[in-house]
């Protein structure tokens, strides 16, 4: 190809917002004239690569923008760790079939166990699969609501936890909330049953909800919606983070 060529090409890709192509068309080229590719071939070859990059620049950018506390993936998890948990169970839930249905899924056990890592690796794999997402701790979230409410933009801060496709709410129970904070809460449940998809984690069992709630008849509004189209995994294995510690611990006894 000529020089000439080559820069009206990357000119023109530059105006189309095709950034990588116009810095890698003599690369295709090459490849093309190595591979004997056809003409067709040639046009396959640059749109799939130009997809891929774009598809790699909207995950990253997602993850960006998830407020993820890290990037964990299935395969990080030690699933050995946890005999009593059902893999199939966990990998089934990354098939995404409960976000295509804007279903939802819930992870419980006590403190350690990795909830949140599963949480956060079916997020990231939503991410990929080209889902937003966005990812919070209960008590944050009632936070910047109540402060939100108070300053009188209650409607625009709910919107931060109802556009995304794939809401993660992490530590449900972990603190018990006001009647009030629980009244937020349900809102959100509500506005997005049936319409977007919510990962929740949680160290209590739905029949103590009417604790964590502070309300009885609230905390049955609140499931009702979130279980009905839902996914229920329970880890009851042994702490992660335990375990981690102790063999800190085993080492420092040894080099004592």
């Amino acid at each position: 190809m000529s020089e000439l060529v080559s820069t009206r090409i990357r000119n023109t890709a530059g105006k189309l917002g095709l950034p990588h192509l116009a810095e890698t068309i003599n690369e295709y080229t090459r490849r093309a004239d190595e591979g004997k590719m056809g003409y067709l071939d040639f046009v396959n070859l640059v749109l799939s690569e130009e997809l891929a990059v774009r598809d790699d620049r909207r995950f990253r950018q997602g993850l960006r923008l998830s407020k993820l506390p890290h990037h964990k993936t299935l395969d990080e998890y030690d699933f050995s760790f946890q005999p009593d948990l059902d893999p199939r169970k966990v990998k089934d839930l990354a098939t995404l079939s409960f976000v295509d249905g804007k279903a939802n899924a819930a992870l419980l056990g006590p403190p350690g166990v990795g909830k949140t890592h599963i949480a956060v690796a079916l997020a990231v794999a939503a991410c990929r699969a080209g889902y937003s997402i966005y990812f919070t701790s209960l008590d944050d979230m009632v936070r910047n609501l109540k402060a939100a409410e108070a300053a009188g933009r209650l409607t625009n801060k709910l919107g931060t936890y109802l556009r995304p496709s794939v809401l993660v709410v992490d530590e449900v129970g972990y603190q018990p909330l006001e009647r009030a904070e629980a009244n937020l809460v349900f809102q959100v449940i509500s506005k997005r049953y049936e319409k977007g998809s919510i990962i929740l984690t949680s160290n209590k069992t739905f029949s103590e909800w009417g604790q964590v709630f502070g309300d009885e008849v609230l905390a049955t509004a609140i499931l009702d919606r979130l279980l009905h189209h839902c996914e229920v995994i329970s880890i009851n294995g042994p702490s992660y983070r335990l375990k981690n510690r102790l063999k800190a611990i085993e080492r420092d006894n040894d080099v004592a």
